[in-house]
């Protein structure tokens, strides 16, 4: 399977994207970045990506987030990550990306960080 699955919620202010599938180069990372550009371009500041059944990321996947988040911290707007697999927490560990992007064990956490 070489797309994800993207699941669009709101809870208050804040869009959660349930992702679901592998985060890697090609339809998949396309897919979210042309999500969260269109979220960002309707006036969405804060938003979550659940990564819960997340079950690879690679490089471009990396890209898609820092991206958005660089988007989103631009415009005054959030961006947090909640329930990360054990892989895909140690490859974003790897690039230390967790020391920047906002994460949690669970989604109540990312929805009080960022309300």
């Amino acid at each position: 399977m070489s797309t994800v699955r993207i699941s669009t919620r709101r809870i208050d202010s804040v869009t959660l994207l349930d992702l679901e599938g592998r985060l890697i180069l090609g339809s998949a990372t396309d897919s979210l970045g042309a999500t969260l550009q269109d979220l960002v371009a309707k006036g969405a500041r804060k938003i979550v990506l659940n990564l819960n059944a997340v079950t690879q990321v690679d490089t471009t996947g990396i890209s898609t987030i820092v991206r958005a988040f660089v988007s989103l911290e631009r415009s005054g707007g959030k961006l947090a990550l909640c329930h990360l697999s054990e892989r895909v927490r140690m490859v974003l560990d790897l690039t230390r990306l967790l020391n920047v992007i906002p994460n949690f064990p669970d989604e109540a956490g990312a929805l009080d960080r960022l309300r």
